[in-house]
């Protein structure tokens, strides 16, 4: 490492100002603080000195984001294997999942870092490091035989109208990733939707007893075959373990709770809104289950929070602190909201079952909102308080 401190620090000057590549100040930044913590510090003011800076909070995310990604690389091969009648080894149903789910990554980060490098270095700004976790999460949110093409495309919408045009990474109003998968959905949906494109390379003709349905995909059907099958103890299991169809890193609950340690342990997640989201769902889970009109109804509250992309969506998609609320107490009604409208889409919308991306978006524009309520009944409470001192003074 200090081989490489003194390469960077040798080349440094040419990309500062006056030097031969002033203009590429912003990447030569970018990269130097991504190897190592800054040198600067704030001059004025009570500040607590820490090197944990937004990179290396983003890396942690990141980290936290491995277990599900590893999971679904495996996941993809199995899936595919199983499709075709196959049993192989494990290795060669990791490297199968490795060749599908790498290329949506390479992709996600190449057009996702170059429009911020090119809005960072034609508006002059450093460039910011949000990308590093949103990179990440496209993939994780994509059905593994999604075209490339289709990925660059929501990444370039999901970057340039969910963020730039907001003002870069922390300006932001929805999560760019739901931004990404939301624009894919509605503008491709065949290609987001269905049986076919939740397992790589499926075959026209799949063998007795293989299906590429997702358990909500099932479930929407409302048969009640159908619904009996997802609520099988058998089934039950495997959409916990995550051996199912589904989006490359939604379908294991087991490796989303380690990435949930990881976000809660280093404080990161906030631990009031994964909370309060688990307490929505399964308000209005009971509610539904009361009523139990339908089949769907009838689902056991409890198998809502193992199904879909609930708790990726819990973990990673609703604990953003940039669309998310900032409030304590806005945090929770935050958090509640989302699970709710999350199992009441689920039930009542024929046409997508999974509600968490849209119960997360629709929140998102609401946040500041909640902050703004809480923050005026906060101001109220005080000046009652002041009210009656002077009062009791007199």
């Amino acid at each position: 490492m200090k081989g490489l401190r003194k390469f960077i620090d040798k080349i440094k000057p040419q990309f500062e100002k006056g030097g031969r590549f002033e203009k590429l100040h912003s990447t030569f930044e970018a990269f130097e603080t991504f190897l190592f913590v800054p040198n600067t510090v704030t001059k004025k003011g009570s500040h607590i000195r820490d090197a944990m800076d937004m990179k290396r909070t983003m890396a942690i995310v990141v980290l936290a984001m491995v277990p599900p990604l590893l999971f679904g690389i495996w996941n993809v091969g199995y899936q595919h294997y199983l499709a075709n009648a196959m049993q192989p080894d494990f290795w060669p149903m990791v490297w199968y999942g490795f060749l599908k789910v790498f290329p949506i990554i390479v992709v996600s980060y190449v057009t996702g870092l170059a429009i911020e490098f090119a809005f960072a270095q034609s508006r002059g700004h450093e460039v910011n490091e949000g990308f590093l976790v949103s990179g990440m999460l496209i993939p994780l949110v994509m059905p593994p035989d999604v075209p490339l093409w289709m990925v660059a495309v929501a990444t370039a919408f999901a970057v340039i109208i969910g963020k730039e045009v907001f003002g870069g990474t922390g300006m932001n109003i929805l999560n760019p990733a739901l931004t990404a998968r939301a624009f894919l959905f509605f503008a491709y949906p065949r290609h987001m939707s269905g049986d076919d494109v939740w397992i790589a390379g499926m075959p026209d003709q799949l063998p007795d007893g293989v299906t590429g349905a997702t358990p909500l995909g099932e479930a929407l059907a409302g048969k009640t075959e159908g619904m009996a099958h997802i609520m099988e103890p058998g089934y039950v299991w495997d959409m916990f373990w995550g051996g199912i169809p589904g989006s490359i890193g939604e379908t294991s609950v087991i490796a989303i709770l380690l990435g949930a340690i990881v976000l809660l342990i280093t404080g990161i997640g906030s631990w009031r809104i994964m909370l309060s989201v688990l307490v929505g769902s399964i308000s209005m889970g009971l509610i539904f289950n009361a009523i139990g009109a339908t089949p769907y109804m009838q689902v056991p509250f409890w198998q809502h929070l193992i199904m879909g992309g609930f708790a990726f969506g819990l973990v990673y998609m609703a604990t953003d602190p940039v669309t998310a609320s900032q409030t304590q107490r806005g945090k929770y009604i935050y958090g509640f909201l989302i699970g709710f409208i999350a199992i009441l889409i689920r039930v009542f919308n024929p046409g997508y079952p999974e509600g968490m991306m849209l119960a997360i978006l629709l929140m998102n524009v609401f946040a500041p909102l909640i902050d703004y309520y809480v923050l005026e009944g906060n101001i109220k409470k005080r000046l009652k308080r002041v009210n009656h001192a002077v009062e009791s003074a007199k």
